[in-house]
């Protein structure tokens, strides 16, 4: 509960960030971890609420009083381990997670929550720093083996789970290194792939294979849109008699398209075909083929990934950045009625780095409730000009409102509107049956038989391609829980976690 008068004498201490004129000049890493006494006065904050709703709302279910405790006292060591019972991987989601267990925190109801997140990247930075993160050998092997398909935070948590289990597990990835969205995904600005190297040592150390090019599927051809490095097709039925059991760890990577006039013209992107061309350049790759250096660029989408398309643009010098969402502008923080909304994640305004830098240069704009109506092009085929259409909410759904047409200038298109499902082609190579939403169809239950099982003997579902479109803990999750399931249906019963 870190101080009984903490939250009474302290203030929340924010992540230090470079300066914008510094940090738009490379693709660096720009926030700094707290200091030993920073962390001390932040964990100092957690409050004796009698119940941890933090932990509650946190998908992994992170023990956060007590780390912030150990914190408080100093105890590093054992603030790892107790951070480590929950998750495998506490340095993406301390620079990631949008901090659900921060938005249930008490000290809100009355101020500013602890700032559990920094905590979280303080301790495992500092582990790290010190030696204290270490393979963790099975002592025992089972002679059982697991192919998991797909690298993201999904299959990595259930691949280092299983691994410590005993099992011998072989993670297939696709393209051409490993990390999924984790790695191509999320700007290094974010998330240093550093980070996601390291761990992959530490797995290797554990007994995971890990091989990469590799498209589980009946035939290499993809969808336009989705990241493909493979040179080598192995067919699904060929991983399920080589393995005991097989686990489905993709993600949700059919993108949700602009279904309007003008959407065939030049410029006009998916928003990871930006992402992943820069984050391959960044890490030493070819050169971006998407570079926006002058020009006017539109985004369409106002999540995480349309401020992610944000920040590059402004790294990469272009003339302006309008940002577009579709529906109107959520209400600021002191709009809302905490009581009302807590320990719930609020809809809310809110600005990311990439937005401060934007708005720092002047080269950003934000609209609200504006509906894309059409994409016009110039002689050459590429795009010039986006029309928008003001709308207005109806019974829940947005409807135009006419004569309130309006044309920007748009050099470079990004759709940053989400994902739909799965990809259908290597779904339907694996015969699974789907759910409604097209993702693939298995119980989430872990006190079920049949937790996390697909309809095909053998085969496992977690992560974004079971549930579709989520947060990264919220994968870690899946994945942990899956291990779970997994390692009982080998064995009978399992002493893994089961969150």
């Amino acid at each position: 509960m870190g101080k009984p008068t903490g939250f009474l004498e302290f203030e929340r201490i924010e992540e230090h960030h470079l300066s914008v004129k510094d940090r738009i000049k490379n693709y660096n890493e720009f926030t700094a971890t707290l200091t030993d006494d920073e962390a001390s006065i932040q964990a100092a904050r957690c409050m004796d609420c009698g119940i941890p709703f933090c932990s509650n709302s946190c998908p992994v279910h992170n023990v956060i009083p007590d780390f912030n405790d150990l914190v408080y006292q100093g105890e590093y060591e054992k603030a790892i381990k107790v951070l480590h019972s929950a998750s495998n991987f506490p340095e993406f989601t301390g620079r990631v997670c949008p901090a659900l267990c921060e938005a249930s925190c008490s000290c809100r109801l009355n101020g500013k929550s602890v700032g559990i997140r920094s905590i979280e990247r303080k301790i495992i930075d500092r582990a790290w720093d010190h030696g204290l993160v270490r393979p963790v050998i099975a002592k025992v092997k089972t002679g059982k083996s697991v192919a998991v398909v797909g690298s993201g935070p999904s299959g990595l948590a259930c691949a280092q789970q299983l691994a410590r289990a005993g099992h011998t597990v072989t993670v297939y990835e696709k393209n051409s290194h490993i990390g999924g969205l984790l790695r191509f995904g999320i700007p290094d600005f974010k998330l240093p792939k550093s980070l996601i190297d390291r761990r992959i040592d530490q797995m290797e150390a554990e007994g995971v294979t890990f091989l990469t090019n590799t498209l589980i599927a009946d035939s290499k051809d993809l969808p336009h849109g989705v990241c493909n490095d493979a040179t080598k097709v192995i067919a699904p039925k060929e991983l399920l008699q080589k393995y005991d059991a097989v686990v489905m760890c993709g993600g949700s990577e059919t993108p949700r398209d602009l279904n309007v006039p003008g959407r065939e013209l030049k410029n006009v992107h998916f928003a990871l075909e930006f992402l992943i061309g820069q984050n391959k350049e960044v890490n030493g790759g070819r050169k971006n083929p998407i570079n926006t250096k002058g020009k006017h660029v539109i985004v369409i989408g106002g999540g995480d990934t349309g401020a992610d398309c944000v920040g590059t643009a402004t790294r990469q010098g272009a003339a302006s950045v309008t940002q577009i969402e579709l529906f109107p502008r959520p209400p600021l923080e002191e709009e809302i009625d905490i009581l009302t909304t807590w320990p719930n994640w609020p809809i809310m305004f809110r600005t990311y780095t990439s937005h401060e830098e934007g708005s720092e240069t002047g080269k950003l704009e934000r609209l609200y409730a504006l509906n894309t109506k059409e994409l016009i092009g110039g002689d050459n085929g590429e795009v010039k000009k986006i029309k928008l259409m003001q709308i207005e909410i109806k019974e829940g759904r947005p409807v135009d409102i006419p004569g309130t047409e309006v044309e920007l200038p748009a050099d470079f298109v990004f759709i940053a509107t989400g994902f739909v499902h799965p990809l259908d082609k290597v779904l339907a190579s694996f015969g699974v049956e789907k759910d409604m939403r097209g993702n693939v169809k298995a119980n989430p239950d872990i006190t079920a038989d049949c937790a996390f099982k697909t309809s095909v003997d053998k085969l496992f579902a977690a992560g974004d391609m079971r549930s579709g479109q989520s947060l990264v803990v919220r994968a870690m999750s899946e994945g942990r829980r899956c291990a779970h399931a997994v390692d009982a249906y080998l064995m009978g019963s399992s002493l893994l976690p089961i969150c």
